[in-house]
């Protein structure tokens, strides 16, 4: 991995990498975009069904803290996704940096849960569906990097 594919020299509109990453980035956007936008205006739900985190068993002031707590990460996640769409419209040079910065705020997210776990009830989907997420982000980052090299090294590359 060169740091010149994950840090380019200028931040232009030329992705250097494979078009499969960016069928990859597409997907990874709108489910994260999906994901911001439940636990903003749905946290609650998203804490309980997906999360299974068991808010009856709180309090009200304690489940209104994790709901808020919720909504405020949603809100980190929603600019995320902003400065996704902005790579992908207009600065596709960034394509490779962000699938790293999601998949290294995905596990820093993971690993602060194994530092200051949280109870959960039964198996949530949102392991899974994070699961999946983290592999795309890994196989877009690797393809966004691979063809960077190549296309970097060949003397008829644009």
């Amino acid at each position: 991995m060169t740091l010149d594919a994950i840090l380019p020299p200028s931040i232009d509109n030329v992705y250097r990498g494979r078009k499969a990453a960016l069928w990859l980035f597409v997907p990874i956007l709108v489910v994260k975009t999906g994901i911001a936008l439940g636990t903003i205006f749905n946290g609650r739900a998203a804490a309980q069904t997906a999360d299974g985190i068991p808010l009856d068993t709180y309090g009200a002031a304690g489940a209104s803290a994790v709901v808020a707590l919720f909504a405020i990460w949603g809100l980190a996640q929603l600019v995320f996704s902003a400065i996704g769409v902005l790579a992908l419209a207009r600065y596709r040079a960034m394509i490779p940096l962000m699938f790293l910065l999601f998949a290294l705020e995905h596990v820093a997210r993971r690993l602060i849960f194994l530092w200051k776990p949280i109870e959960r009830t039964g198996a949530p989907p949102g392991l899974f569906i994070n699961l999946a997420l983290l592999a795309m982000m890994l196989v877009g980052l690797v393809l966004s990097i691979r063809s960077a090299r190549a296309i970097s090294s060949s003397p008829s590359a644009p």
